[in-house]
């Protein structure tokens, strides 16, 4: 029992060796919020909201922002429809994906952002934030909701996966 703890121990002091920060986009057609997770991947948090100058400059300003925060995965909101299918805002998403993914060697992952923007202004109304200031800060907000998702259920899988292992 005792060199399971100790294995255990280990696990838990083992250090970060590398950064793991990941940036988080919620892509519309006026706006991109963008938030980025800590160093540990534990927390997303709202970074800022980019107004759209189209897809060359939009990725610029993105990649800039990856190489300055060392990011090491950049994770896109795909808007599914309710019924888990692909509209015409989805499309439009993808194909930025891809330009995105032509500009970078930079991991990109998609993640199901249904409700985000939605849940983003409820929780902003709950605050008691204004109607003005919600409208700058929806977009980011959202984004650091999609990439708080994509956190816990990564961190959730991983955490099967060693229970498994042991």
């Amino acid at each position: 029992m005792s060199g399971r703890v100790a294995t255990m121990q280990a696990r838990v002091y083992t250090p970060i060796s590398t950064v793991m920060r990941l940036l988080g986009l919620d892509v519309g057609d006026k706006r991109i919020g963008i938030a980025v997770s800590d160093e540990t991947a534990l927390i997303a948090s709202p970074r800022e909201t980019l107004e759209r100058q189209g897809n060359k400059r939009d990725i610029a300003h993105l990649l800039e922002l990856a190489r300055r925060e060392e990011v090491s995965e950049i994770l896109v909101g795909m808007p599914w429809k309710l019924d888990g299918s692909s509209g015409p805002q989805a499309e439009k998403v993808s194909r930025f994906v891809e330009a995105l993914r032509r500009s970078t060697d930079i991991p990109i992952t998609t993640w199901d952002e249904r409700l985000s923007t939605v849940g983003a202004e409820r929780a902003m109304i709950e605050a008691d934030v204004s109607r003005a200031k919600r409208r700058g800060a929806v977009d980011r907000v959202a984004a650091a909701l999609i990439l708080q998702s994509y956190l816990d259920a990564r961190r959730a899988t991983q955490a099967t996966q060693e229970s498994l292992e042991t």
